[in-house]
């Protein structure tokens, strides 16, 4: 739009305010039909706030993270819960433990559903909290960054997987327009002096944070908590408290070992994936998508995105995640495999744009062994194939179609 203001012609850019649509709004909205209370978590800015407020437009909203709204409910916790009969939206709440007793009691003397909505940042706090006083009271779901489903439907998917492993999924960067070189050191220091240090006394964050630097540099690979002790100079225990801090905060996942070993000896440590490939790139010091396209540990990052992204589709519908990997001492490995319970099957997962008759050299081996048939290789090229013996070559963005 052009407008003039005293002889002086100038273009007006408006300001386009959108909101892409979460699917795990319906699932929320389903345990919020079932259950007095639900328990909303998952990492920081993940838009946890944004979808509660969305979805339950009629409760209040209360943060305790705002110092009088704390000090009420610190003060008078009854009178606080009481202020609010037709339930509320509670964010923040493991900043105020002591309103989980009175909560117990409200929701034990009250027969609707969806009375209270409890959100958090600090996962571990509000989850050890929750189970203290509620449990078996409250639903939860997960809130884990955009899929590219959703940033699909808002036209808002990068074309190409360098700049979307670059840009990664975390809302703040789509929405508020923050590129991820600025977003990711700010979310890394406000994680770490928030978060970490609430959960556990870390006297010395620098080493702390050296940890993270040297895990993102083993994502997609087995966890070896002793190999990471003598290379940060902490002891083992100390390093599997730490994974156990940043796997409940969302940030990394461990993608546990298949137990059907036939008669083969298997390896039984998880794989370490972070959730976000924007916080991996920046952790690993990787800042534009030519240091990314000749990055040794590419494919690495590509795997993450895709496992990442299969965990969302599971997380998103409320469903138990059924993903694990499946290696041999031999070096046989299936980077996925989704357990039914009544079939397997296999998912090799490549970066390459150009099919290869040897990306399926492992699944053929893990087949034989199993007696499956059906198996499906995803990687970064644009042809899709479904072939007679049963194996299917598919673009990895196939997963939005994928039945898990």
């Amino acid at each position: 739009m052009i407008m003039e203001l005293f002889g002086i012609r100038f273009q007006i850019i408006p300001y386009i305010c959108f909101m892409i649509q979460r699917i795990a709004k319906d699932k929320l909205k389903d345990l919020a039909s079932k259950f007095k209370a639900v328990a909303v978590t998952g990492a920081r800015q993940t838009g946890k706030t944004t979808l509660v407020k969305q979805v339950f437009k009629g409760k209040p909203y209360l943060s305790l993270e705002n110092p009088d709204t704390r000090n009420f409910a610190l003060e008078d916790p009854r009178g606080f819960l009481d202020s609010y009969p037709d339930g509320a939206i509670l964010d923040e709440v493991q900043r105020a433990p002591i309103l989980f007793s009175y909560l117990q009691e409200i929701l034990d003397n009250s027969k609707t559903k969806g009375l209270f909505i409890l959100s958090g940042s600090n996962n571990f706090l509000l989850q050890q909290t929750i189970s203290q006083s509620l449990a078996g009271r409250v639903g939860y779901i997960n809130l884990l960054p955009f899929s590219i489903t959703e940033l699909k439907k808002a036209k808002l998917l990068p074309s190409d997987d360098d700049s979307l492993m670059l840009k990664g999924f975390y809302p703040p960067i789509y929405d508020q327009n923050i590129p991820p070189e600025d977003w990711c050191p700010n979310y890394i220091r406000t994680y770490i002096e928030k978060d970490v240090r609430q959960i556990k006394n870390i006297t010395d964050l620098i080493v702390f944070e050296r940890f993270i630097k040297l895990l993102a540099g083993r994502s997609g690979q087995e966890l070896n908590n002793s190999a990471l002790a003598v290379e940060t100079g902490v002891d083992v225990k100390t390093i599997q408290s730490w994974i156990g801090i940043l796997e409940s905060s969302f940030i990394i996942y461990l993608l546990k070992p298949h137990f059907k070993n036939f008669n083969k000896t298997i390896v039984k440590r998880p794989k370490v994936y972070f959730y976000d490939t924007a916080l991996v790139s920046y952790l690993l010091g990787i800042r534009n998508a030519m240091q990314l396209k000749t990055h040794p540990l590419r494919g690495s990052i590509f795997e993450s995105m895709v496992v990442t992204e299969l965990i969302k589709k599971r997380t998103n519908a409320g469903l138990p995640i059924n993903l694990y990997y499946w290696r041999d001492k031999t070096g046989h490995e299936i980077d996925v495999i989704i357990d039914n319970g009544s079939k397997l099957l296999p998912i090799e997962i490549k970066s390459g744009k150009t099919f290869n008759t040897e990306f399926f050299k492992n699944i053929d081996y893990w087949c034989n062994l199993s007696g499956n048939e059906k198996s499906i290789l995803l990687y970064a090229g644009d042809q899709n194939q479904q072939r007679s013996n049963g194996k299917e070559i598919l673009n990895w963005k196939k997963i939005i179609s994928l039945e898990l």
